[in-house]
């Protein structure tokens, strides 16, 4: 059992730390030049999450095993989520660091709207990271976990919204292009709030038609991203 979960934690350090060491590559080599300071801070926030993620998961060994090979069960539409939503990510990423690395692209955002990014983005992940720590049954996909006796998770983000994870998400996705510095990074980003609406309102329709007591909690907890609006 030890050797067993040496080898998940393992596996968790290595996918992390590949996916942070590409895209910081991809973001210098878009721009261009490495004394690019936003991608840096950008870089930076990524790096401080990884760590503070891996801290944080560290003794949840189950979810972990659960978010690196999500068992049987995902759903046909959330495959498509991943097809449309991941070139999203990657083109935003490249476009930002294009625009501000190399051409300064008219409007140039002042300094100000890069500090609230920064912001916006670590409220974002904290969220996230929240309802990663609360809910041990935060999968990577979209999934009524049978095989680990999947319940309701009702606690901290849980009692204000149903999708605290997405919620924070897109708090954080948004907010990204901002802290690389580019208008339209974040102007075409904008594009990634309809994919991710979408499989929320699914995610909460099979979760009510599949998940034992998560009709009755949608009438303790009435709104799925944004409370007292939706």
């Amino acid at each position: 059992m030890f050797v067993a979960e040496n080898k998940i934690e393992f596996k968790f350090v290595i996918k992390s730390i590949f996916i942070f060491g590409f895209t910081a590559a991809l973001t210098f080599l878009s721009a261009g030049r490495i004394n690019y300071w936003q991608g840096w801070i950008f870089n930076g926030l990524n790096l401080f999450f990884v760590l503070l993620t891996y801290y944080s998961l560290s003794d949840k060994t189950d979810l972990i095993k659960e978010r690196l090979k999500p068992g049987e069960g995902m759903k046909s539409w959330d495959k498509i989520y991943y097809i449309v939503t991941t070139p999203i990510f990657f083109f935003v990423l490249i476009l930002s660091a294009f625009d501000v690395g190399r051409y300064n692209w008219y409007p140039i955002l002042p300094l100000c709207f890069v500090i609230i990014g920064i912001i916006l983005y670590i409220i974002g992940q904290l969220i996230v990271l929240w309802a990663k720590t609360t809910n041990k049954f935060f999968s990577s996909v979209v999934r009524i976990q049978k095989d680990r006796q999947h319940i309701v998770c009702k606690d901290g983000p849980y009692s204000f919204v149903r999708h605290p994870g997405y919620a924070g998400g897109i708090i954080f996705t948004l907010a990204f292009p901002l802290v690389l510095g580019s208008f339209w990074g974040f102007a075409i980003n904008l594009l990634i709030l309809i994919p991710v609406v979408i499989r929320t309102y699914l995610e909460d329709k099979t979760l009510q038609k599949e998940l034992d007591g998560y009709f009755e909690y949608t009438k303790e907890v009435k709104y799925r991203l944004i409370p007292k609006i939706w």
